[in-house]
C-alpha cells in the first residue's frame, strides 16, 4: 500500500491530476465561505440547531446541508451546492422510459449521452432558481423570521436568486474540471469534501455532549458501518453469459464466456433522499396549520410530530419508505440498461435460458432477489440513528452521528471509485496497484 502511494506521487501525470483535484477543492471550500449579503446569522443558526429547529423543516434543511457539502450552514453563494444538477439528472433518468425521444438518445452512445448532459445543464438553471427561493422560504418557516433582509420581488430578491444560481453553476463547473483533468467523479468529490470537512465540528460536539467514552463509541460504530457498507456495496451476483461463434471470412469471432455483474445495491443513496424528502413534506405542510406552543396541540401538531422524528413510528416508516424506493429506483435503472436486448444484439445468451422474454424474466427475478438484501441494508443504515437512540433509552432522539447515513454512503462510494481509478492508472503504467 505504501509503495503504491509512493508510485502515485512518483508519476508526473498522476501527481499533476492529484494536485489539480486538491487545488480545485481548495478553491471550492474558499468560495463556500463567501456569504450571501444580508443573511440573518442568528435565524440561520436557530433553524440548523437540532435542539431548536422545528421538526420536518430542520430535518429537510439538514439533508440539503449534507448534499450541499455543509454550505447551507454558512449560507454562502454556493449554499445549494450541486444538488440542483443531481435533481436534474434524476429527473432525466426517470423520464427516459416515459419519453421515447430521451430513450433513443440514451441508446445513441457517446453523442446521445452528451446531448442528455446538455439537457441536464439546461434544466439545472431553472431548478437552481426555484430551489433558491424554496430554500430561503423553508429556512424562514423553520426560523420564524427573515433569513434574507427585504427578500421578495425586488432588486434584493432577484440579485440573491441570480447569485445563488451562479454559485451552483460555478460549483458544477469545478466538478466537471475535476472529472476532466483530475481524479475521480468531480461532483461526488466536491460533496465528499464538504462532508469530511464537517467531521472535526461533529467530533467536538460529540465530545462535549458524550465525553471521551461516547466519542470512542461513535467512532467504533462508524468503523463498523463503513465495513458493512463496503461489503454490501462491492457485493454482486455474477450471471454467466456465453457468446456464440461467428464466422466472418476466414476469421472466427466470439465463443468466449463472461458474466453480467448485478450489484446488490444498484440504487446507491438515492432511496434515502427520496424517502426523507417524502417523509418531511407532511411535517412541513402541517407546521403552517399547527397551534403555537402556548396553545393546546391540534391535529396538525400531531402530524408534524409524527413525520418529524418526534414519534416512535417515524423510524419504521422511514425504513419501509427506503425499502420501497430502493425497489422502485432499481427497477427503473434495470429497465434503462436493457440487458436482455444488449445480449441479443451482441449474440450472447445465458446458458439454459432462452433469449428474449425468458432472459428478461430471469434477470429481473435475480435482480429482485438480490435487491432485497440491498434494500434491507439501506433501510438499516437509514434508521441507524434511531436504533442508537433506542439503545440509549430515547427512541425519539435524533442522534448526532460523526457522518450521517447518506454521508457515509457518499464517502465510501467516492473513496472506492477514486481508488479504482488510481489502480487502473497504475496498472496501465505497469505498477502494482492498491488492490491485490
Amino acid at each position: 500500500m505504501v509503495e503504491a502511494v509512493r508510485n502515485v506521487f512518483a508519476l508526473a501525470d498522476l501527481r499533476r491530476k492529484l494536485l489539480i483535484t486538491l487545488g480545485i477543492l481548495v478553491v471550492y471550500r474558499m468560495a463556500a465561505h463567501v456569504p450571501v449579503p444580508g443573511v440573518n446569522k442568528e435565524a440561520l443558526t436557530s433553524v440548523l440547531d437540532p435542539a431548536t429547529s422545528s421538526g420536518g423543516v430542520g430535518q429537510l434543511v439538514g439533508l440539503l446541508d449534507l448534499l450541499s457539502g455543509g454550505l447551507v450552514a454558512n449560507f454562502s453563494v454556493m449554499a445549494m451546492g450541486v444538488y440542483p444538477y443531481v435533481t436534474a439528472s434524476i429527473i432525466i433518468q426517470l423520464l427516459q422510459p416515459i419519453i421515447p425521444f430521451l430513450d433513443e438518445l440514451a441508446k445513441e452512445g457517446e453523442a446521445g449521452r452528451n446531448k442528455l448532459n446538455q439537457y441536464q445543464y439546461y434544466m439545472t438553471v431553472p431548478l437552481a432558481a426555484l430551489q433558491a427561493v424554496g430554500q430561503i422560504r423553508l429556512l424562514e418557516g423553520g426560523a420564524g423570521q427573515a433569513i434574507i433582509q427585504d427578500f421578495g420581488l425586488n432588486l434584493t430578491g432577484i440579485a440573491t436568486i441570480i447569485t445563488m444560481t451562479a454559485g451552483t453553476m460555478f460549483a458544477i463547473w469545478l466538478g466537471e474540471l475535476i472529472t476532466e483533468q483530475g481524479i475521480g467523479n468531480g461532483l461526488s468529490i466536491i460533496i465528499f469534501g464538504g462532508i469530511v470537512a464537517r467531521m472535526p465540528q461533529n467530533l467536538v460536539r460529540i465530545y462535549s455532549q458524550e465525553g471521551f467514552g461516547g466519542l470512542l463509541l461513535y467512532l467504533a460504530i462508524m468503523v463498523v458501518t463503513i465495513l458493512v457498507i463496503v461489503v454490501v456495496q462491492e457485493g454482486q451476483r455474477r450471471i454467466p453469459v456465453q457468446y456464440g461463434k461467428r464466422v466472418r471470412g476466414r476469421k472466427i469471432y466470439g465463443g468466449q464466456a463472461t458474466h453480467i455483474p448485478l450489484r446488490v445495491n444498484t440504487a446507491g443513496m438515492i432511496p434515502l433522499i427520496f424517502a426523507q424528502s417524502i417523509l418531511t413534506f407532511p411535517a412541513i405542510v402541517a407546521q403552517f396549520f399547527a397551534n403555537p406552543v402556548t396553545q393546546e396541540p391540534n391535529l396538525a401538531n400531531h402530524i408534524s410530530n409524527l413525520f418529524s422524528g418526534q414519534s416512535v413510528w417515524y423510524w419504521p416508516m422511514y425504513f419501509l419508505f427506503v425499502v420501497g424506493f430502493t425497489y422502485f429506483y432499481t427497477d427503473v435503472m434495470v429497465q434503462q440498461q436493457d440487458l436482455p436486448g444488449s445480449l441479443q444484439r451482441q449474440g450472447g445468451f445465458i446458458p439454459g435460458i432462452r433469449p428474449g422474454k425468458r432472459t428478461a424474466d430471469y434477470i429481473n427475478g435475480v435482480m429482485r432477489r438480490i435487491t432485497l438484501v440491498g434494500a434491507l441494508f439501506l433501510g438499516g443504515v437509514a434508521v441507524l440513528p434511531g436504533v442508537i437512540g433506542i439503545l440509549r433509552g430515547n427512541p425519539t432522539a435524533n442522534t448526532t452521528m460523526l457522518i450521517s447515513a447518506a454521508g457515509l454512503l457518499i464517502v465510501v462510494g467516492v473513496v472506492v471509485d477514486t481508488m479504482r481509478q488510481l489502480e487502473a492508472q497504475l496498472l496501465m503504467r505497469h505498477y502494482e496497484g492498491f488492490i491485490k
